[in-house]
């Protein structure tokens, strides 16, 4: 796993861009930080715009992905990565999904909102918005 290379899930993008302050915050340092590659994924992006479709307009939708896409390199998934996801046992098959998608990019560092749904990833460091200081420049 890289050091450098910081996932971050949906959840997080979804509560900085409904204003939500950790979450927010935990955006602007990830901004900060040099040397580090952030991730997301083409999962996330699609979740995204889902929950943002009932409540914001196709514009303003469009202007958070392309903020997104600015900061962040999407990692796409295959057919592969869900078969994959399929061979743990943690119940939320959404984040197995993530977390394979992560590992293709060796990501170390792990943003989320629901730690205890990646408890059992043992090579990955899960941090909540809050704690995202825990990574230093």
């Amino acid at each position: 796993m890289n050091h450098n290379h910081i996932f971050v899930d949906t959840n997080v993008l979804i509560g900085a861009y409904s204003n939500r302050q950790n979450d927010k915050l935990c955006l602007q340092y990830i901004y900060s930080l040099k040397g580090k590659k952030l991730y997301t994924s083409t999962l996330s992006i699609a979740q995204l715009v889902s929950v943002f479709q009932k409540t914001k307009a196709n514009e303003e939708i469009k202007t958070i992905v392309r903020s997104i896409i600015q900061k962040f390199t999407v990692i796409g998934f295959v057919q592969n990565d869900i078969e994959q996801s399929m061979m743990f046992i943690q119940s939320d098959m959404e984040d197995n999904i993530q977390y394979v998608i992560s590992g293709k990019m060796k990501c170390f560092h792990f943003v989320t909102n629901n730690i205890k749904d990646y408890n059992n990833f043992y090579n990955i460091n899960v941090l909540k918005p809050q704690n995202i200081r825990k990574i230093n420049q």
